[in-house]
């Protein structure tokens, strides 16, 4: 059975609270990854096979092992406690799938933003996307096995993050490690005196 909160729209029983979190970064960070390791739904995901003719356009460089690629967004949806609910919509990392960021973005409170630390600087468009839109997020390094490793303020220094904006580590191929942005988001949302959905 399912009732309605406060403003009509249709939730789960005991949620009172729906919150869509877009999920960014770079191609190739993880961002599917994460959606399919939290979601309780089956994910919706539109990832396709990379091509010959898609090699002239996306960078490969340290990338041999990757063989399908985001070309709209994934979806998944976690219920993070009895009375909040996550709906998870995950971008293309791709520059040329770019435009589709903006539309994501639409009616989300927040964002979580995916780094290697390998790859740092390709992290800094969707951090600066979600900063021109006035969404708070969270900058989570995916753990890769053979990315250097950092410390908190070497990684603060190098993404110029402001002291407020939560950092944390996680191995989004592992569900609970996966759930950590999540819930820092959360907790990062809850603290803000207002939340504003993006326009």
């Amino acid at each position: 059975m399912r009732s309605t909160n406060s403003e009509g729209h249709y939730l789960a029983p005991g949620v009172e609270q729906s919150v869509k979190v877009v999920i960014l970064g770079p191609f190739a960070v993880g961002k599917t990854t994460l959606v399919a390791a939290v979601s309780e739904i089956r994910p919706a995901s539109t990832e396709e096979r990379m091509t010959k003719a898609g090699e002239a356009i996306d960078t490969l460089q340290g990338l041999s092992d990757k063989a399908t690629t985001t070309v709209a967004l994934d979806f998944g949806r976690l219920t993070l406690t009895d009375d909040i609910v996550l709906y998870l919509f995950g971008g293309p990392g791709q520059p040329r799938f770019s435009y589709m960021i903006d539309e994501l973005m639409q009616g989300a409170l927040g964002g979580v933003v995916l780094v290697d630390t390998s790859r740092l600087t390709e992290s800094w468009d969707a951090m600066g996307r979600l900063e021109e839109a006035g969404l708070p997020y969270v900058v989570a390094v995916n753990a890769f096995a053979d990315s250097p490793r950092y410390g908190e303020n070497e990684l603060r220094e190098a993404l110029d993050l402001a002291p407020s904006t939560p950092l944390v580590e996680c191995d989004v191929r592992r569900r609970e490690s996966a759930k950590k942005p999540l819930i820092a988001l959360v907790s990062h949302l809850l603290s803000r005196p207002r939340l504003e959905p993006a326009p």
